[in-house]
């Protein structure tokens, strides 16, 4: 077992009994209170975000363990009662626990823990997780089980994970009766294009029990994709056939923004480091993309980007003096999505311009150690690439979470992409209980030394991929 398992181990011990329902009795009649559990996120060296969720007008409190005075933020209807509490002047690499609770009184009060990013010096292992596509094509919270998949990654012992997108359906509705026969609790109806229809979508998920011990203990960071808006979103696809005056994207980025432990909301693309070996960077493919149908032609490549987070995603990689360069992209590169991913799949569309001029300029600056993380196409499948003659990379995808599977093999050859793994049902599955086979997530491990370690593994806890990369 290594220091880091023994550490994160210790803190997860601790948070679950302080977590269990006897510790957190309901809060008297007409107290303030914590709707949805707590989420921490945003976690760096030295600050971490707490979000919370009161029922009513009051100030959501914050007090790490150890600590004299709470740190507090008003929360309101404009907002759905969501709000978020910034700890800084923290340590690196440390275990911190912390309480929190709504109004005057500590009545309701529930719990959590994380611990901060090692120094970017540090030779520190890390594990990371990621996964996404939540309660989709009506394959939602089970009605005795919820969600899961969640205790299986808590059960990992994450040093963080990220939420790659489609975290809620809100184009989608959640029955009675699921996908596979199975008793479902109901939710929303599909998102109208107003901020409070796209809340209660967040309120469904978030409600789950397994979710909410998962968030309280695994630091996580969130990355939108288009069903927190509608399938394929984008400025230019942001409206419904039957109201096509009511653009979606600004009324659904509000709503995420607000059930999200965010620092920056006016923007989603960001990165983090993790110690010597791992460097994260998140991007938002879908505030500033062309059209999904446009033909990639002229002199102009297609953006999926746009220009200022381009040059910012070149210009972070390579700076970047971490060993593993992560890039965390809601869409995949080599597998063809009718023109709402990277690759084009001979159609002309998709935005494989823009993504070979960004490999060309890092194979120009020497980039090495490249990893894409991916999901949205609800299988999971892996490639080692070398798509220009001395850039090597990895694309990885997983997932989903809890959501229907479209398995299939179809790849862009671009990349020339040599696939390492495919993990997606050759038959329809006919049941919830068969679900948990093929419903996965992904986990990576740096280790001290450099090593990074990739791991697909499903609901049902089975690792179906295990490979070990050694850093060029």
């Amino acid at each position: 077992m290594t220091a880091r398992s023994v550490r994160v181990g210790v803190l997860l011990a601790a948070l679950s009994a302080c977590t269990s329902p006897i510790a957190r009795p309901a809060p008297p009649l007409g107290v303030p209170h914590l709707t949805h559990g707590v989420a921490v996120g945003e976690v760096g060296a030295r600050s971490a975000v707490v979000w919370g969720r009161c029922d009513g007008p009051a100030a959501l409190h914050v007090v790490l363990d150890g600590g004299a005075t709470p740190r507090a933020v008003a929360v309101g209807a404009a907002h759905d009662f969501t709000g978020k509490v910034v700890l800084d002047k923290l340590s690196a690499g440390t275990a911190y626990r912390f309480r929190a609770w709504c109004g005057d009184s500590a009545n309701g009060t529930v719990e959590g823990a994380f611990r901060t990013a090692p120094d970017p010096r540090a030779f520190a292992p890390v594990r990371m997780l990621w996964g996404g596509d939540v309660g989709g094509q009506n394959v939602c919270r089970d009605a005795a089980a919820g969600y899961p998949i969640f205790d299986r990654m808590l059960a990992r012992r994450p040093d963080f994970f990220v939420a790659l997108g489609d975290m809620v359906y809100a184009d989608d509705a959640c029955l009675a009766v699921g996908r596979f026969g199975n008793t479902q609790v109901p939710g929303p109806p599909p998102a109208r294009a107003t901020v409070p229809a796209f809340w209660e979508h967040w309120r469904y998920d978030r409600a789950d029990a397994a979710m909410q011990r998962f968030l309280a203990a695994a630091p996580y960071y969130a990355v939108w994709d288009d069903h927190e808006t509608q399938n394929d979103a984008g400025p230019r696809n942001q409206t419904l056939p039957d109201a096509p005056a009511a653009p979606r994207l600004a009324p659904a980025r509000a709503a995420f923004v607000d059930y999200q432990p965010l620092v920056d909301a006016e923007r989603l693309y960001r990165s983090a480091r993790w110690g010597r070996h791992l460097e994260v960077f998140f991007l938002d493919t879908r505030s500033y993309r062309d059209g999904n149908t446009d033909l990639d032609i002229g002199t102009q490549p297609k953006t999926m980007l746009g220009m200022a987070q381009l040059r910012w995603l070149i210009d972070g990689l390579v700076r970047s003096h971490a060993t593993w360069k992560v890039v965390v992209s809601s869409v995949p590169l080599s597998i063809p999505t009718g023109g709402d991913g990277w690759a084009d799949g001979g159609t002309g569309q998709g935005f494989e311009r823009e993504l070979l001029a960004i490999l060309k300029l890092l194979r120009m600056a020497h980039v090495r150690n490249l990893v894409w993380l991916t999901t949205d196409v609800h299988f999971a499948t892996g490639f080692r690439s070398t798509p220009l003659p001395g850039l090597r990379m990895l694309e990885l995808t997983s997932g989903p979470l809890s959501a229907m599977f479209f398995p299939h093999r179809d790849v862009d050859p671009t990349l020339r992409p040599e696939r390492l793994y495919f993990h997606g049902p050759s038959v329809p599955v006919t049941s919830a209980e068969e679900a948990q086979r093929w419903s996965n997530f992904g986990e990576l491990d740096v280790g001290a030394f450099g090593g990074l370690t990739v791991r697909i593994i499903t609901a049902e806890n089975a690792v179906v991929f295990e490979r070990e990369f050694r850093p060029e």
